[in-house]
């Protein structure tokens, strides 16, 4: 016999559970589009190139390939002489990773038909072959917010304040954004003599810092084959950071004004530092912090990089960056970008174990109000009655057989319907319908041109 379980890493969403994710994606979508951000949507499916080789080694082995159809698979097979042929012959397509890197497709696929610059917010599934776990799965939901088209520092501003409007309006009123530029980390890096062909390597471990202890990920960077000497360095420099400010760093801070290069690459490092310093400024009133170990693993990043934490949350609530140089990899063209992700999934998980969705949405209901049916020869009446309601704005679900009422009521109960209308042979003769209050077990009769108006004021 089949499973009746989902795939590994899937999950099934019961009503409840879409009523609580429908919730946040029109508050998102609400925060968003106040900002003047519009909304995309792309396919499922890429071509398998316009993904491969845009997030570096570790996520391009997390990319879900989708193997060649009928007789492509069929000669790529047979050219192969087994199943083990090179699965670039295998595969053509994939589903998407992410939404940043098919947002730099279309955008370099449309730059014509875009307005200069292009805002737009994208609330979509994206896929990884990751291994499932508690909080991680293979298909999840990402809610990204993009500005395409400037290098303006108001731009990273503007999309740490909308992260934060969300936030806010879901209720969370202690979370920490932190902020950081790949330039940043790179100069610690050097400073610790680990060269820039291993920076990649580094930084992938780094990025796990709020999901693993620093000793293991200082043990993993070691483990990839980069000297005792520099990593101890790295060490030493996470602890001096961590313990003087608790993870809140000024940017003129001794740590980076140390690991600030002295030759020609100085000045850039200084405005670097100088830049995140007015993001800082451009945002006050939000807690936002410079975190010079702040990493996020993506190889795309550029520039700024961005995170959400709460406290004594494992993990992040969403996150982001510059990506100055993905479209210009579609194109001839390099053209500016700057984005932001929520993790819905994550924002969903959180808001369920502290009890942080409003009443009305925890214990909403499918409908207003029931309507039952009182005999084979009522059924058309009871339709009639469940219309009238449905066209003065009440949400009403008509039971659908014509049972015993105390059966009809029970159910009523069990889906939680706080009215339930009784429309028996006598009220349909007086004109009249029966109302139940079920958590009082209350009745009245009403006019039926009365009913609705009583259910809304009750």
């Amino acid at each position: 016999m089949a499973s009746t379980n989902p795939a590994r890493g899937m999950r099934d969403f019961l009503p409840a559970d879409v009523r609580k994710r429908n919730y946040v994606i029109n508050i998102i979508k609400e925060v968003y589009e106040s900002y003047g951000f519009e909304p995309l949507e792309t396919p499922s499916v890429e071509n398998l190139e316009t993904l491969m080789g845009k997030y570096g080694d570790e996520g391009n082995q997390l990319v879900f390939k989708i193997l060649k159809r009928g007789e492509k698979l069929d000669e790529a097979l047979a050219n192969g002489g087994n199943a083990s042929v090179n699965e670039r012959a295998l595969s053509d397509l994939a589903l998407r990773y992410d939404l940043t890197v098919p947002l730099a497709r279309v955008v370099a696929n449309n730059k014509n038909d875009l307005p200069k610059f292009f805002k737009r917010y994208q609330i979509q599934p994206v896929w990884r072959a990751d291994r499932p776990a508690k909080g991680r799965f293979r298909e999840f939901y990402q809610c990204d917010v993009d500005c395409i088209g400037s290098t303006s520092m108001v731009v990273e501003a503007e999309i740490i304040s909308a992260a934060c409007a969300i936030l806010k309006e879901l209720k969370f009123n202690n979370f920490i954004v932190k902020i950081n530029d790949r330039q940043l980390i790179f100069d610690i890096l050097d400073a610790c003599g680990i060269e820039s062909e291993q920076h990649g390597i580094a930084l992938t471990a780094i990025d796990k810092l709020d999901k693993m202890s620093p000793d293991e990920v200082f043990g993993e960077i070691a483990a990839k084959g980069i000297n005792d000497e520099s990593v101890d360095r790295l060490r030493a420099i996470y602890h001096s950071v961590y313990n003087a400010w608790q993870g809140e760093v000024d940017v003129n801070g001794l740590v980076l004004q140390q690991c600030v290069p002295n030759g020609k690459d100085a000045e850039k490092s200084f405005n670097t530092k100088m830049r995140l310093h007015q993001i800082v400024d451009l945002v006050k009133g939000e807690n936002v912090v410079v975190q010079p170990f702040l990493a996020r693993g993506l190889s795309y990043y550029t520039g700024t990089i961005m995170e959400i934490n709460v406290p004594d949350l494992a993990g992040s609530l969403g996150g982001g960056g510059r990506y100055d140089g993905l479209i210009g990899m579609f194109g001839k063209e390099q053209i500016p970008a700057c984005g932001f992700s929520l993790g819905l999934e994550r924002i969903l998980v959180v808001m369920e174990e502290r009890g942080m969705f409003p009443p009305e949405i925890a214990e909403s209901t499918p409908a207003d109000v029931m309507v039952t049916i009182w005999s084979d020869e009522t059924v058309a009446e009871s339709l009639k009655l469940a219309n009238e309601l449905r066209s003065q704005g009440l949400r009403v679900t008509l039971y659908p057989e014509a049972d015993k009422l105390g059966k009809q009521m029970k159910y009523a109960d069990t889906i939680k319907v706080p009215w339930v209308c009784v429309l028996g042979e006598s009220e349909i003769a007086e004109g009249k319908v029966t109302l139940k209050e079920m958590e009082t077990g209350g009745q009245k009769s009403f006019n039926r041109s009365e009913l609705a108006a009583n259910i809304k004021s009750s």
